[in-house]
């Protein structure tokens, strides 16, 4: 007869490779993923493939989407995908009051499971997201806009690796401490030793609010998730109202492997809104949550800082990202990632760049010098070039999240000088999609109103190219742009080993990561988990970073009981 391992034993069977190499490259920076990012690669070993992952979507259409959690009183939904089709799914609705205290009954026995054991039941979790990401892909595709290949790997094995990384960085700031009893003993000379035994445990801070966000669902959402449980905690999920499917089947997903383990289910939870209910702001100022992680708005992030006094919140809010142009010495890769970085997924990214920062006598290139007009119209032209083709255009572009988003485009058109208008590009597979190109608009960055309108956020498909006196000007704009609005990215081009040291010298003191003469097939606006810090936490785009070890330190604390020996 087969021996059956305990659930720890199988679970570590089956894990423990992928967190130590986890642990591995969290300390090497090297590239390195679990999760494939070819749709080709799924469909073995139990997982979706294509045509499976976009039947499951389909079936959830027009559903209710049961749970099984307590404290439900009622349904509510109404995400229509960017697309154009209504989703019709209603997902449980909950009385908080019931909710929050069910959440806490199983605090106990997942502290006291230790944190190998919770991290590999995280692993289980994402395990079966990934063997899931063709369904996953559709659902974030209908909820953000992203075009199927980026929602399928961003949302997907993107997602996963950022979740991985949580875990990782979790367990190793965990296990810093040693585990069970540590035996202590200090020599008293001719008397008896002093000797005691002492036990370390890490104690979660308590629930755990994920607020999620309409862009990223699972990739903003996962770090904060994983972190939280991996440390502990509770988590309640309260996903953006327009992209709830995403995070609806992860939490189903994860309290489905916390029965199967042994654990409470309700350790992870979904909280959904009804139409203008706002429990976000409710929810965070809960005496029972005491960690918040939040993507979004600078407005709220701000408010949430100020006013959840009682919990650890981590934010990721808004920036104005930044390129500095000052020479190249590969011209045509310059302008082709640029133009790929500014309309990936039609700017609707917090890593995206607005502001070009360009000299207004010009740039030196291998191709000679290029004026500042010159470099904006290449650019252009290279953007229009990009984007020329219909169905490339769509498979970059997607379709733009909200109506703010097109207010915001079309109303840049009027703040400057357009150097490369947006226009309506048309989905075939879906009529009723908002496709638009980016808009260029030139600024002269010496003037006060052009300088209101780049020196705020304009989040979605639109960028400034601004005139300035010279690189050390830009330079200044810079460090001026990072420490009063933040930014998510800067990048920078030259060929000057001084301006280079110059460029690094301003992101190092106001905290902003820093891509150096990108011409290839690394952008910008992408980061690689395990290896890529996305954000930094010391500028005001951000107060964390994901993922690093204050990331997930402070969400527990190590308690201590000491017994005379």
């Amino acid at each position: 007869m087969a021996t059956v391992l305990p659930t720890t034993d199988r679970l570590a069977e089956k894990h423990r490779s992928t967190l130590d190499q986890a642990l591995d490259t969290i300390r090497t920076r090297a590239y390195w993923s679990p999760y494939p990012e070819h749709p080709k690669a799924y469909g073995t070993d139990g997982s979706l493939d294509a045509a499976a992952g976009l039947a499951a979507h389909q079936a959830l259409l027009n559903t209710r989407f049961e749970l099984d959690q307590p404290g439900t009183d009622g349904w509510t939904g109404g995400e229509t995908s960017p697309y154009g089709p209504e989703l019709g799914i209603e997902y449980p609705h909950a009385d908080i009051d019931v909710l929050l205290p069910a959440m806490r009954a199983g605090t106990a026995a997942w502290r006291d499971a230790g944190a190998e054991t919770r991290a590999l039941v995280c692993l289980e979790i994402l395990a079966r997201i990934s063997a899931r990401t063709h369904e996953f892909a559709h659902a974030v595709m209908h909820t953000s806009g992203q075009a199927f290949m980026m929602a399928f790997q961003a949302g997907g094995p993107h997602a996963q690796d950022r979740g991985l990384e949580a875990v990782a960085y979790a367990y190793a700031e965990q296990t810093r401490t040693p585990a069970g009893r540590a035996d202590w003993s200090k020599p008293q000379g001719k008397r008896d030793p002093l000797e005691l035994s002492k036990e370390f445990t890490p104690v979660g801070r308590g629930i755990a609010l994920v607020i999620g966000c309409n862009t990223f669902p699972t990739w903003n959402g996962y770090p904060g998730l994983f972190a939280s449980l991996a440390t502990g905690n509770p988590v309640l999920v309260k996903p953006h109202p327009r992209a709830v499917l995403p995070l609806a089947l992860t939490v189903r997903v994860a309290r489905e492997v916390l029965a199967e383990t042994g654990f409470d289910p309700n350790l992870v939870a979904l909280a959904v809104e009804r139409p203008g209910e706002g429990i976000a702001k409710t929810l965070a100022v809960r005496p029972e949550i005491r960690i918040i992680d939040y993507t979004g708005s600078t407005a709220f992030g701000d408010w949430l800082e100020a006013n959840a006094r009682q919990a650890q919140v981590y934010t990721e809010k808004a920036g104005v990202n930044t390129v500095v142009v000052d020479s190249t010495d590969n011209y045509k890769g310059m302008l082709a990632n640029l133009a790929f970085s500014l309309s990936l997924y039609s700017g609707q990214m917090c890593t995206t760049p607005q502001n070009l920062l360009i000299p207004r006598d010009g740039i030196t290139t291998d191709q000679g010098p290029r004026t500042y007009d010159e470099v904006v119209s290449d650019l252009a032209a290279a953007v229009g070039g990009l984007l020329g083709d219909d169905a490339r255009a769509n498979g970059l572009l997607g379709a733009l999240v909200n109506p703010d988003v097109k207010a915001r485009l079309e109303a840049a058109a009027g703040l400057g000088e357009v150097a490369l208008a947006s226009r309506e590009v048309v989905n075939p597979e879906f009529p009723d999609a908002v496709v638009r190109t980016p808009v260029i608009v030139k600024l002269d960055g010496s003037k006060p109103d052009a300088q209101a309108a780049y020196f705020s956020e304009c989040f979605g498909p639109v960028s400034f190219a601004v005139s300035v006196d010279s690189t050390d000007d830009a330079l200044e704009l810079l460090r001026r742009t990072v420490r009063e609005k933040g930014a998510m990215t800067v990048g920078a081009y030259t060929t000057s080993a001084d301006t280079e040291r110059a460029v690094e010298e301003v992101c190092l003191e106001e905290s902003a990561q820093l891509s150096l003469n990108l011409t290839g097939g690394v952008y910008v606006n992408q980061t690689a988990a395990f290896s890529d810090f996305h954000g930094s936490g010391g500028n005001p785009a951000a107060n964390a970073a994901l993922c690093d070890g204050a990331f997930v330190s402070n969400r527990f604390r190590v308690v201590e009981v000491r017994r005379q020996a």
